[in-house]
């Protein structure tokens, strides 16, 4: 009895001191979601010290961030090289946009370059059946980013066009996420590196070699570079379309582009690559020199934990702040932090219609949960949600009145604003604001509109799960 009485004293007291203690630690976060943290630590204070331990910080160790220095100051000398060749036009643009321009330069150190073709993709066989194409005439590399690289027939024929490459003389480099693509590592990936592909996991977890504070931080980019002179980026994964759900078909939005803008997708490649395997790439063969190929003006914006804030949030908290007549966001995963939350009630007040697009179904039980659970507070707010019914809808898209489109990887949720490395493109002018437009406008026709009054008639048992939900969505 006595034993057991010790024990107890012994175990309220260390949970007394977790809390304490964690207390001070979780509130001098810079970033994050402190009072979420504090909510799990307070109700379960050993296995929420474990949780914190394992994915709590977010931020980087310094090995990392002196590397990220160093990569800066190497791509700067590149950037200097290109920024006085007459292909690199940095366009005129109405003043209404030129504060998106300084602010995306200022987060994401790229600058706008004009000079390029895009091409917007919405089917997943399209986009595979262009990429495969386009690496069967690589003369020189091929670069692949991906946060899933599917052991599918998808992925085998991206594979099997990345041999042919190979075989041909082309150097095929290739990082996929350690999480993401895990089963493709099990087994794929050996063959591909028996076939000369240089393949290399990203963000590899393991608890004895940790390279960042935290094992849940992912690179959740998508992109591809060929001879430095074509790209890829967008939603699409390198995975069938009814990847994991055969009920489930995913509908995603790729750009192919040509021209400038190339060299900066093939910048953010570089350090990625450089961050795996310590191999910094800046020949002239990486960064050829850029054609003009076409009117489209258009700016990179990498995110991620390496950056000093959160560069795709604030960019797109900005552009909801500018807008002036109509926004359109589409997202397969929709967890809002305040600010966003506020930006788009000021956006409504000021008398701009937003619209949101958001899958009926969602692939992520908890994550789709915290999702319903903003509904309420969106149709309050006067947003119009439209929830897709042909499938998942995939595509990270925003339009801003006729004046900026945005398309890349990022979810417009609390991961991929802290915590994912992620890749977007910014365009400017009503041309390609007008394309992503009717795109969006496709989804909406294929979703059913949902107003407060079929929302307040839910079930009880999903109000109270969906607020649970809400309350973890910083962490999930």
């Amino acid at each position: 009895m006595h034993d057991w009485l010790s024990w107890s004293l012994l175990n309220y007291l260390l949970e007394w001191v977790i809390r304490i203690v964690m207390l001070v630690v979780v509130t001098n976060r810079r970033r994050g979601s402190p009072m979420a943290w504090l909510l799990v630590i307070f109700f379960l204070p050993v296995p929420g010290l474990v949780l914190y331990l394992l994915i709590g910080e977010n931020r980087l160790p310094r090995r990392r961030a002196g590397r990220h220095a160093r990569l800066l100051s190497e791509l700067s000398l590149i950037r200097r090289r290109l920024e006085g060749h007459p292909a690199v036009v940095h366009p005129e643009l109405p003043t209404d946009q030129m504060p998106f321009v300084t602010l995306a330069e200022r987060l994401g150190y790229m600058p706008i370059v004009g000079g390029n073709e895009i091409a917007l993709m919405t089917e997943t066989d399209q986009v595979i059946d262009r990429l495969v194409a386009d690496i069967d005439a690589a003369g020189r590399h091929v670069h692949l980013l991906y946060y899933i690289f599917s052991n599918d027939r998808t992925g085998r024929k991206i594979a099997e066009a990345l041999a042919r490459a190979v075989a041909r003389g082309v150097k095929c480099r290739v990082l996929v996420d350690a999480v993401g693509s895990r089963p493709m590592l099990k087994r794929l990936a050996r063959r591909m590196i028996e076939d000369g592909i240089e393949l290399h996991p990203a963000l590899p977890v393991s608890l004895f070699r940790r390279s960042f504070a935290r094992l849940d931080l992912r690179n959740h980019r998508k992109l591809a570079v060929i001879d430095g002179r074509v790209g890829y980026t967008g939603s699409q994964n390198i995975v069938n379309a009814d990847y994991g759900h055969k009920d489930l078909a995913w509908h995603d939005m790729s750009v192919r582009i040509t021209g400038p803008a190339v060299l900066e997708l093939q910048a953010v490649f570089v350090g990625d690559w450089y961050f795996e395997t310590d191999e910094i790439l800046t020949s002239d063969d990486v960064f050829p020199d850029p054609p003009m190929l076409g009117p489209v003006a258009v700016q990179t914006l990498p995110s991620g934990p390496d950056y000093p804030t959160e560069n795709y949030q604030r960019m797109v908290v900005a552009a909801l702040h500018a807008a002036r007549r109509h926004v359109i966001i589409t997202s397969p995963y929709f967890v809002p932090d305040d600010a966003f939350l506020q930006a788009l009630e000021v956006a409504v007040l000021r008398g701009v219609e937003v619209e949101i697009i958001l899958p009926r179904r969602c692939d992520q039980v908890l994550v789709g949960a915290a999702s319903r659970a903003y509904y309420e507070d969106l149709l309050r707010l006067g947003v119009k949600l439209h929830l897709y019914d042909d499938g998942l809808l995939h595509a990270k898209t925003m339009s801003v009145d006729d004046s900026v489109a945005l398309i890349g990887s990022s979810n417009f949720d609390i991961r991929s604003f802290e915590l994912n490395f992620e890749i977007s493109l910014l365009f400017y002018g009503p041309d390609v604001t007008a394309y992503l437009r009717e795109l969006q406008n496709g989804y909406i026709k294929r979703s059913g509109l949902l107003t407060p009054e079929v929302w307040s008639q839910r079930g009880r048992l999903g109000r109270v799960l969906g607020n649970i939900a809400k309350l973890l969505g910083p962490l999930l």
